[in-house]
């Protein structure tokens, strides 16, 4: 009776853990994609090169730094919610987190040698990637994370299939725009 009822007690927050972590497990990495990409454009790539340059409490700072200027964005999600605006305050929450996990992804891989130089970060980092990964091989072993990949797994399927039409018949209407003006010269 004890275990069922921690179970029952638990469930909630395991489903919120499994949210979270598939938000970011799914993100991450194509955030991480289109920022470098974005990095490589050359206004970009010199702001890149001066964070990535940074001595460690400064790199530091920066990497803090989207975390502060995120609030404002999450101060007017709050005023939109409380003014009768849930829609709106629940978009500017996602689309805020969206692009600070893509910001922080990108600040971390510049920064992340500068910031294991800093000792007591150093070992905050290990203990902290120990932990995530405990955490990530319970979550990853319940039937909710399961169900929720393979779901993931067939919209992504779905979503390349439809892009690989998509492109196909933009490039039959491409050939035949070219065929055209070759037509005419």
């Amino acid at each position: 009776m004890k275990k069922l009822l921690k179970r029952l007690l638990a469930a909630p927050f395991v489903l919120i853990a499994v949210i979270v972590i598939l938000f970011e497990e799914w993100l991450w990495d194509d955030l991480q994609r289109l920022a470098a990409a974005i990095g490589r454009l050359p206004f970009f790539r010199q702001i890149e090169s001066f964070i990535a340059g940074l001595p460690p409490y400064a790199a530091l700072a920066m990497f803090g730094a989207p975390s502060l200027l995120l609030i404002p964005v999450k101060l007017a999600a709050l005023y939109f919610i409380a003014h009768g605006q849930p829609a709106l305050g629940l978009m500017a929450v996602v689309g805020a987190k969206i692009a600070g996990t893509a910001l922080i992804a990108r600040i971390y891989a510049l920064t992340h040698p500068n910031l294991l130089r800093i000792g007591w970060f150093a070992f905050l980092h290990v203990r902290f990637l120990a932990f995530k990964i405990r955490i990530h091989e319970a979550i990853k072993s319940t039937r909710i994370y399961k169900a929720a990949r393979r779901l993931r797994m067939r919209m992504r399927a779905a979503i390349a299939e439809s892009f690989s039409k998509r492109r196909t018949l933009w490039r039959s209407r491409w050939e035949a725009a070219l065929k055209l003006s070759r037509r005419r010269r």
